[in-house]
């Protein structure tokens, strides 16, 4: 039982890393750009909820759905000032940009919130579940979260493949030449990839903060770096990837606290991730693309 208890919890982390790695999957696999400025989004949603709940007395559900409008607005805003001049450029000029919106955005938030971690009460209240007469228990934040976490991946799956606007996310991925010339405005499409992704982030800060409770500017980048890796490890571009790999990354770490080393356990994370990218260089889904030269 208590195997399986790390498994459930392993779970419950992956799927946090699964809803985070959605976002750079997305972004990556329709923009063909790594927008590492993702982790501290999830890091203003967090404190947006803070703010709201603590300070304004706001009720969790809506100071949550105030958080997802609100970080939606901020990654149509960073894609249309920091990444949309840069569109033709080169891969390394948008990176660079992508870690100096990163550090914007810690810096501002160090200005206005401070360096000393908040508090974060969880806005959750599911009571915890017993199973095999209370050999097993279940908090109810890890039914929530994986819940959340297959909901999302369907829901995306199902408007990728089955609405106007994701078939013309699809489009811009394959060819963005191609895309504007059957009338298909590349920049709104990408824009609107972006808006889905930072949404995606606001609920990835509030469960991560609910399973970890502290609150400070720099919550974002471990987590982020993490769900990346997920991102890759699953296969980029991929949603059922992100979803695999996150899962499969958060029982890595979790087993590996509790029967390795807590201090190894990360170490451990990553050199799994570089195994499969020996083995499999496109991740555990993602796809073999040729090109002509």
């Amino acid at each position: 039982m208590e195997f399986l208890s790390y498994v459930i919890n392993g779970i419950s982390l992956g799927g946090v890393y699964a809803i985070i790695a959605l976002g750079y999957t997305m972004v990556y696999g329709i923009a063909k750009m790594l927008n590492f400025a993702h982790g501290d989004v999830i890091m203003v949603g967090s404190y947006l909820v803070y703010v709201a709940v603590t300070g304004a007395g706001m009720h969790p559900l809506l100071a949550v759905v105030l958080s997802m409008v609100a970080c939606t607005l901020l990654g149509i805003v960073i894609e249309r000032l920091a990444y949309k001049p840069l569109r033709g450029a080169s891969s390394l000029s948008v990176l660079i940009t992508a870690i100096g919106v990163s550090y914007l955005l810690q810096n501002l938030a160090l200005l206005i919130w401070g360096s000393t971690p908040k508090s974060f009460s969880s806005v959750i209240s599911l009571p915890t579940f017993h199973l095999a007469g209370g050999s097993l228990t279940i908090p109810g934040i890890t039914v929530v979260t994986v819940a959340v976490s297959a909901v999302i991946m369907v829901g995306l799956v199902w408007f990728v493949n089955s609405t106007r606007t994701g078939q013309a996310m699809l489009a811009v991925s394959e060819d963005k030449g191609a895309a504007q010339l059957m009338g298909i405005n590349v920049n709104t499409t990408i824009a609107i990839t972006f808006a889905i992704g930072s949404a995606l982030a606001a609920v990835a800060g509030v469960l991560l903060c609910t399973a970890y409770p502290s609150l400070q500017p720099t919550t974002g980048a471990m987590p982020g770096i993490k769900a990346f890796t997920a991102a890759v490890f699953g296969g980029i571009g991929s949603i059922p990837g992100a979803m695999v790999g996150g899962i499969l990354l958060g029982i890595i770490e979790i087993l590996s606290k509790a029967y390795i080393s807590t201090q190894l356990a990360d170490a451990i994370v990553f050199a799994v991730l570089i195994v499969v990218l020996l083995v499999r260089p496109t991740g555990l889904m993602g796809k073999k693309i040729n090109e002509k030269v």
